[in-house]
């Protein structure tokens, strides 16, 4: 049997699983603080696993709205020096780099970003590559792989910590609202949902 390829997978998309955290809502408007982004990748026989993370924290563009509602509840401190921040405009082509690089590894055409809630992270993406003056986003600009979506499906559960665990993977509170944490979180989720329909369309085939 020949080795199953991830761009057969997903029509020529390589997901790819990003969560941002923000300084409020509002894509235009708010503040990325920080964000995450995990590689999936694909064994010879289909299943996924979770590969690598990219990550960085980000300083809030100018004139950007910060909530303190938002800064509470991701305890972010945008001023912290350990924070280590950097503009978006060096951020996102040092996150776009390997993600570039993994495309053309698998013979993908281009990333679709999975997210727990994905619209969300997409639309500040694209907001951020827009203010930026980024030609070559490696993300398609509106399709994408909600895994509160897929959970829900699967689990009945559409919360990530819930979907998680229904999943029977690992969850701790004491790390969530980490855009690493979280990101690495739903790509155990995605890749376990993915495997798991692929397992049962396999057995029915």
């Amino acid at each position: 049997m020949e080795p199953r390829q991830i761009s057969q997978r997903f029509r020529g998309f390589l997901p790819v699983v990003v969560d941002i955290e923000t300084g409020g809502v509002k894509a235009a408007t708010d503040a990325v603080l920080q964000i995450a982004a995990v590689m999936v990748h694909m064994e010879n026989n289909g299943t996924l696993y979770v590969g690598e993370t990219h990550t960085s924290h980000v300083e809030p563009f100018e004139g950007a709205n910060l909530d303190p509602k938002s800064l509470e509840f991701n305890g972010i401190d945008p001023d912290h020096p350990l924070r280590m921040a950097i503009p978006e405009s060096e951020a996102l082509p040092m996150l776009f780099k390997p993600i570039r690089e993994a495309i053309k590894q698998t013979g993908c055409t281009r990333a679709v970003l999975v997210g727990h809630n994905a619209w969300f992270d997409l639309g500040f993406l694209n907001a951020a590559v827009e203010r930026c003056g980024i030609k070559r986003n490696p993300f398609h600009p509106f399709s994408c792989f909600d895994t509160a979506t897929l959970s829900g499906l699967a689990y009945g559960q559409t919360v990530l910590a819930r979907g998680v665990a229904a999943a029977g993977l690992d969850w701790d509170a004491r790390e969530a609202h980490s855009a690493i944490y979280d990101a690495e979180k739903t790509a155990e989720l995605f890749c376990t949902i993915v495997n798991r329909w692929d397992a049962l369309t396999d057995t029915q085939g």
